[in-house]
């Protein structure tokens, strides 16, 4: 059984930012006319995590525009935030499908859901897109994850960015493609030119340090773009930037535990980033079935029961190293 969790954080108001600047609702694209890199951050690929939402609101607020290069600003489920019931906030996650599963062009051409067609429409930014940030929020209460994929590129990029403290190197999911691994974003560095992508887990979807921790990381991210300086940011965005990680970890995911169906469940509530001590250790029983951990030390990556169903990875191990 799922623990119940207070949802501290309110929805924010959308209606003046909802229609967007580019014909295209939600999206938002502001161009310098200077050479430099198109800068993609992205939220609410899910419609219950709204950090991430909380953040482009603040830098559309702000009056922000590139000084070189370009941003682009993208609400991306919105049909599923209008859904949002802080009581019943799971429900908000899609309408249809999982949004950050359905990005291969063969799932978007075929059109045959709400979340797939919505990803048609918003694939022509990400394709133009150099550097995409992608912002999300957890399941369980959970320090802030940001996922590289297994690029080296994107792992040099979160050294550079500082923070957050905990690093995860995965492949993705087996059910689908997400976002930030679209097209040349998934592409081996010798194959992907300049290109970076980087999908950070700001905590809890309703904790309001989540926003704190969304803010802090569009701040970091579009400095080390160079599409706006460090100054101008710390001048339009006061308070952003949160205390730089003491130190930095990479956990490299080796292998998800994927539900058989809804019955999956933990030895304990887990909720991340427990390091269990033994391999063998049993934590966990899919449809009868021990889950147990593959190796000592093994770190539990972002565990969650909450849409667990046949197919859904509900845990990921990894090995922890120092970044």
């Amino acid at each position: 059984m799922s623990r119940v969790l207070h949802f501290d954080l309110p929805a924010p108001d959308l209606s003046a930012w909802r229609a967007g600047n580019t014909g295209t609702e939600g999206v938002w694209h502001f161009d310098s006319g200077l050479p430099g890199r198109q800068v993609l951050v992205s939220a609410l690929i899910h419609g219950n995590e709204l950090c991430g939402a909380w953040a482009l609101k603040g830098l559309l607020e702000s009056g922000l525009r590139p000084q070189a290069g370009s941003l682009t600003l993208m609400f991306c489920n919105l049909a599923a935030f209008d859904r949002f019931d802080p009581a019943n906030h799971d429900a908000a996650r899609f309408v249809e499908q999982d949004m950050n599963r359905q990005w291969s062009d063969e799932r978007m051409d075929a059109a045959d859901s709400l979340e797939r067609r919505r990803c048609a429409a918003l694939r022509p930014f990400v394709a133009r897109a150099d550097w995409l940030l992608d912002l999300h929020s957890m399941h369980e209460p959970c320090a802030p994850l940001l996922l590289t994929g297994v690029q080296p590129r994107n792992l040099a990029l979160a050294k550079q960015m500082a923070a957050p403290e905990h690093i995860v190197i995965d492949a993705g999911h087996q059910d689908g493609t997400r976002m930030r691994d679209y097209g040349r974003f998934g592409l081996p560095d010798a194959q992907a030119g300049d290109s970076r992508s980087l999908l950070v887990e700001c905590g809890f979807h309703g904790d309001p340090a989540s926003r704190a921790v969304a803010q802090d990381q569009c701040l970091r991210f579009i400095e080390a773009s160079g599409i706006v300086d460090g100054a101008e940011l710390a001048r339009l965005l006061p308070g952003w930037r949160l205390t730089d990680a003491p130190r930095q970890w990479a956990l490299q995911v080796t292998g998800p535990v994927v539900a058989k169906n809804e019955r999956f469940t933990f030895t304990e509530a887990f909720t991340g980033l427990e390091v269990i001590a033994r391999a063998g250790t049993v934590i966990g029983d899919n449809d009868g079935e021990p889950v147990t951990t593959p190796y000592d030390d093994c770190v539990l990556v972002m565990p969650s029961t909450r849409q667990a169903r046949a197919g859904v990875s509900v845990v990921r191990f990894a090995r922890r190293r120092p970044l």
